[in-house]
């Protein structure tokens, strides 16, 4: 983390609890971001918090350290059974609560907390016995929490602590009605301690806190850009055809470190992919329809450089927390402008300083104006050039399958035969209205009328279940 992102405020001039003392300084966290020096001290005496801020800023740290320290002093019922968990966090996307629990893991070494992660997709087994064994702060995503609730694997009956982190992307991906289910079954709001942080205090944000929260203090960092201050960003205007080319030349160039590739399809995460491999540059893609644990082993992969290159759409790369992004490329310009704002979002957090370049292309070039008046100022443009772009080796398309059927090629007529009372019919459907029966050169052609099937297709009379069979009219 930057130190110019840092305050002069430090986590011992707070009246946090020994082991958590003791984790933070373990973990190398000494000087706290604006949002943690703002809302820690509201959190800690025990007043609930609804805080605003940029991604990449601490935000998960503050709430964390609040939640150790209010069940710290604030001890459980002696009758509390071990499904019910004291602490429960809601993250919109499975690689955020992932986030969330290493870092929990982290803080907490040393405070006798057990953590608990619960999300869909994967070892499905291993999490419904985490729950069986019990779990003091449960973190994770509200499909597979409602789930795992209502087969009563835990309870929220003396929930002391409610958490939900990116509240506006849980919105915005329609959590709304699960998020409510959960919070209703909790004590009321009255009774513990509620904190919500989001990128944006939206009016649905707001609404959603004042209605499950007890008068929440509303903290906002507001920062003069709506993108990170330390992002330079530009912008090219390629052709379609030239987009694959201009990327390959830019990443080796360049020679940038991590990067991440945003594409609007998963056809085209695949194709950008395929071509960056064909051309010696260690990629993956990361979409949607990507299962669970290949997706875990594709992200560390990543983070620990073996790929240097992330192919994503914008689905799958919510809530990624990945450090030390160089560079973000939006192969595909989002349709959204809110989009445009979180993919560059990857790179220059905490701090850092990063670069995001932009491809307006044909397809995709009429959201550059909204994208434009959103973040409030023209991305620089530059010049593209034919040195720019790069002799590449196209990727092949994928392998046919060889169990699959061989294609056939469709008759130009085809034969039905039509059975009415009886009697059979042959008709001849093709692409002339009639059959044209060629004759002598000296002689005239003539066409063959259709033969008149109205009256023998449709039937005289039809079957009704009310009435049983009724004439046919007209």
């Amino acid at each position: 983390m930057s130190k110019t992102h840092l305050t002069d405020q430090k986590f011992t001039d707070f009246n946090l609890s020994e082991p958590s003392q003791q984790g933070l300084q373990e973990a190398g966290f000494e000087f706290c971001t604006p949002i943690q020096a703002q809302s820690l001290p509201v959190a800690l005496e025990g007043t609930d918090v609804a805080g605003q801020a940029q991604t990449g800023t601490g935000k998960t740290i503050a709430f964390l350290l609040a939640c150790f320290q209010y069940l710290t002093i604030t001890p459980a019922p002696e009758s509390r059974t071990k499904l019910q968990v004291r602490a429960l966090v809601l993250a919109p996307t499975r690689e955020l609560a992932i986030q969330i629990h290493k870092d929990a893991l982290l803080l907490s070494k040393y405070t006798g907390l057990k953590m608990g992660l619960a999300y869909g997709g994967t070892d499905y087994e291993g999490q419904k016995k985490m729950l069986d064994d019990g779990v003091d702060i449960l973190i994770g995503t509200p499909g597979r929490l409602i789930d795992f609730f209502k087969q009563r694997l835990f309870d929220l009956s003396i929930t002391q602590v409610a958490i939900l982190d990116e509240a506006d992307r849980m919105l915005d991906l329609g959590f709304i009605k699960d998020i409510r289910f959960l919070l209703r079954k909790m004590p009321k709001a009255e009774t513990r301690l509620n904190l919500l942080f989001s990128a944006t205090l939206s009016y649905r944000v707001m609404e959603l806190a004042y209605e499950h929260m007890n008068n929440p203090s509303e903290i906002r960092i507001e920062s003069e850009n709506v993108v990170a201050e330390k992002v330079q960003e530009i912008s090219y205007y390629p052709a379609d055809n030239e987009k694959l080319p201009l990327l390959v030349n830019l990443i080796k160039k360049q020679k940038p470190g991590r990067i991440v590739v945003f594409a609007n399809t998963r056809h085209s995460v695949e194709t950008v992919c395929d071509t960056l491999i064909a051309n010696g540059i260690n990629s993956a893609a990361l979409s949607g329809d990507v299962p669970q644990k290949k997706r875990e082993k594709l992200l560390e992969k990543f983070k620990s450089q073996k790929e240097s290159v992330l192919v994503a759409t914008d689905v799958a790369a919510r809530g990624l927390h990945i450090p030390e992004v160089s560079h973000v490329f939006n192969f595909d310009l989002p349709n959204d402008a809110d989009d445009y704002v979180h993919r560059i979002g990857r790179t220059a957090r905490a701090g850092e300083s990063g670069e995001a370049i932009s491809f307006v292309c044909e397809k995709y070039a009429y959201s550059i104006m909204d994208i434009e008046e959103h973040i409030g100022h023209s991305i620089p443009k530059q010049t593209l050039t034919e040195d720019l772009l790069a002799d590449i080796v196209r990727a092949k398309p994928a392998p046919r399958n060889p169990k699959a059927k061989p294609r056939t090629k469709s008759k130009s007529k085809v034969e039905n035969t039509i059975k009415t009372k009886g009697q059979e019919q042959t008709s001849l459907f093709s692409n002339k209205s009639a059959e044209i029966e060629k004759t002598k050169p000296d002689e005239t052609v003539t066409e063959k009328a259709p033969p008149a099937l109205v009256d023998t297709m449709l039937p005289k009379r039809r079957f009704s279940r009310r009435f049983g069979e009724v004439p046919v009219i007209g």
